[in-house]
């Protein structure tokens, strides 16, 4: 559960303000408060909590993915949980916001919108066209109730 050493946090702060003012990722490594980073045992309780509240928001996101509820959202919330503390899960944030950054960007594009609107329409069409077939030939009756 090494989160990284003060002086490799201070390298890459310095070298994020240096430059030509691009934006950079923020530093890796635990957001905990100094007075809890300073005692090693409280660290590692305060990792340990951190570990657990963010396990059980990422398990109840699981939970979720087959049930009513917001299933990626509560998992994505339970990661950035976890990157409050733990260097890997910032790597996976990154790594996600990254490729929904790319998503967005391939969904706006014209020729992808075009697309996509007329394969919508054409499964609107179809699904009225299949809608219209049923009435037409049992009514307004639920298929269960149907006597053939």
């Amino acid at each position: 559960m090494n989160t990284g050493s003060d002086e490799a946090a201070e390298s890459e702060s310095v070298a994020a303000t240096t430059g030509d003012g691009a934006k950079t990722d923020p530093e890796l490594g635990s957001r905990a408060p100094e007075f809890i980073k300073a005692r090693r045992a409280l660290h590692l309780s305060w990792q340990v909590g951190v570990f657990v509240v963010g396990l059980a928001v990422v398990v109840a996101g699981v939970i979720m993915l087959p049930l009513p509820g917001p299933g990626w959202l509560v998992i994505f919330g339970g990661m950035a949980i976890w990157a409050t503390e733990f260097v890997w899960a910032q790597l996976v944030l990154r790594w996600t916001k990254r490729k929904v950054t790319e998503a967005t960007q391939r969904a706006l594009d014209p020729a992808v919108r075009r697309r996509n609107i007329i394969l919508t329409s054409v499964g609107v069409v179809i699904i009225a066209v299949l809608v219209g077939i049923y009435v037409w030939k049992f009514g307004f009756e639920m298929p269960w109730k149907i006597k053939e």
